[in-house]
């Protein structure tokens, strides 16, 4: 099934990716990869195929999606360690990523079935009445999709689903770190009846990507990643769409009011679910001054509980970073932090690619922990005064990806979630929630387009207008 995962792909046999463990670097897998100079003519298949999937009627397309998501919901034990190894999360997190993945498909699949197109009211204008009409939502064509690393699965089904449900082509650039889950992916949706030259797996370097994201015959770019990797996108794409979301520094308010033992345990999840490199993952806790110190004890004691180490192990709250390196960069943050005059209360130790949670207070604004996304188990803790200091204090960063707040006073939680510069702000929850469903995206520097599904497939469809003169 792996020649049938990459397409048409050609390949240089010289170059080749190893896929290690991500807590033991155990060697899981030897992959070949694609070079610049052969992708022209995978690029020339992929977007050939774009006619064989817009050929697919809707409920085909319905029907290979809700296939794919039985597929991987029988298959989920596997896909959970696939996750796991190649990934680092925990085996709880995995399967929960998994059960998110098919949720996502049969989204996808739903799609496929019921947006179409509307009916247009010609006669709402003079002159109109005795036209009629309608407009379909038509493919794009061929759709380039560039997943991370973190969600290794779901990002993935983000973009596949959606795409197909609309009748393109993709070609698919997985993470380098993590290309084996989702060539496992597109398995499925082949096993579930997809043609296996609509979906080609390519992988590659970063020359690679920038081919891929340059070419004319591409008519779309939906990228998951970094700022850094957004721009280069943005100047190097030509005239297409682009979807990108490029992280964020997502901050929690929590006011007086606010019940302290639900606001601890979703910040503790949030902050340090999949090892802190989640996009919306909560960085920045600010918490009023009457319940601060009562809030910092329990939420550093809670921390200190978790359980860090072998993401196999059923009993690991934390598993490792994606990398030794990427740890290594963490801690180097918050060593700058500490220099500068900051507090560790929790963790900071280094274990090869398993950082300890970490919960830092008195961080100057000037460090990149508080002014970047640090994308790692790290959390800083601030109080606040005023609602105004809070909501001051949350728009202080250029990413806004989400947000969220507690308190019990629902006038509160309504001005302070208006005032809020985000994609999404949740109440009475750590800015780590997110239903496949809903329009996902950021608000400042960086938003591009929305995922969730409808959202995403109306993205990767164009609509057509057809008008009868009788």
């Amino acid at each position: 099934m792996l020649e049938q995962a990459m397409g048409t792909t050609l390949i240089d046999a010289a170059a080749e990716l190893e896929v290690r463990n991500k807590y033991n670097e155990s060697l899981l897998a030897t992959l070949p990869q694609c070079t610049p100079g052969e992708l022209p003519a995978a690029i020339g298949r992929a977007s050939a195929a774009a006619k064989s999937a817009a050929a697919l009627s809707r409920h085909e397309r319905g029907r290979i999606l809700d296939t794919a998501a039985e597929i991987l919901k029988r298959d989920s034990d596997e896909f959970a360690g696939l996750i796991v190894a190649e990934a680092g999360k925990t085996i709880r997190q995995a399967r929960k990523e998994v059960s998110r993945a098919v949720n996502t498909l049969k989204l996808s699949g739903d799609e496929a079935r019921r947006n179409a197109g509307e009916v247009i009211p010609f006669d709402s204008f003079p002159g109109s009445e005795n036209r009629q009409g309608w407009f379909t939502r038509e493919p794009l064509g061929l759709i380039a999709a560039i997943t991370p690393y973190n969600d290794a699965l779901n990002l993935v089904a983000h973009k596949l689903g959606p795409a197909i449900a609309g009748g393109n082509s993709v070609i698919l650039k997985p993470s380098q770190l993590t290309p084996l889950t989702a060539m496992r992916l597109v398995e499925v949706l082949v096993e579930a009846g997809l043609p296996a030259d609509i979906v080609t797996v390519v992988l590659g370097n970063r020359d690679v990507a920038q081919a891929i994201i340059s070419s004319r015959q591409v008519r779309m770019v939906s990228f998951t990643g970094g700022f850094a990797t957004g721009h280069a996108i943005a100047a190097n794409a030509g005239i297409k769409r682009l979807s990108m979301e490029l992280g964020g520094n997502a901050p929690v308010i929590v006011f007086e009011d606010a019940d302290l033992g639900r606001a601890v345990e979703s910040c503790v999840s949030g902050a340090f679910w999949a090892a802190g490199q989640n996009c919306i993952g909560t960085q920045r806790i600010l918490v009023q001054q009457p319940v601060y110190e009562e809030f910092l004890a329990s939420f550093v004691a809670a921390t200190k509980a978790l359980i860090a180490g072998d993401p196999a192990d059923e009993r690991t709250d934390v598993g490792p970073m994606i990398s030794t390196d990427a740890a290594e960069a963490a801690k180097r943050k918050i060593d700058e932090a500490v220099a500068s005059g900051a507090l560790l209360l929790a963790g900071g130790s280094l274990h090869g690619p398993v950082l300890a949670p970490s919960v830092l207070i008195g961080v100057p604004h000037e460090c990149d922990a508080w002014a970047e996304e640090v994308f790692a188990p790290v959390v800083l803790v601030e109080p606040f005064d005023t609602a105004e200091q809070a909501i001051s204090l949350s728009n202080d960063s250029e990413y806004a990806l989400q947000a969220g707040l507690f308190t019990k006073d629902l006038d509160r939680a309504l001005r302070t979630a208006k005032a809020i510069e985000a994609g999404g702000v949740m109440i009475n929850d750590s800015s780590d929630y997110r239903l496949d469903a809903m329009p996902f995206g950021g608000a400042k520097y960086g938003s591009m387009g929305r995922e969730g599904i409808r959202f995403a497939y109306e993205d990767m469809t164009q609509p057509k207008v057809i008008a009868i003169n009788s």
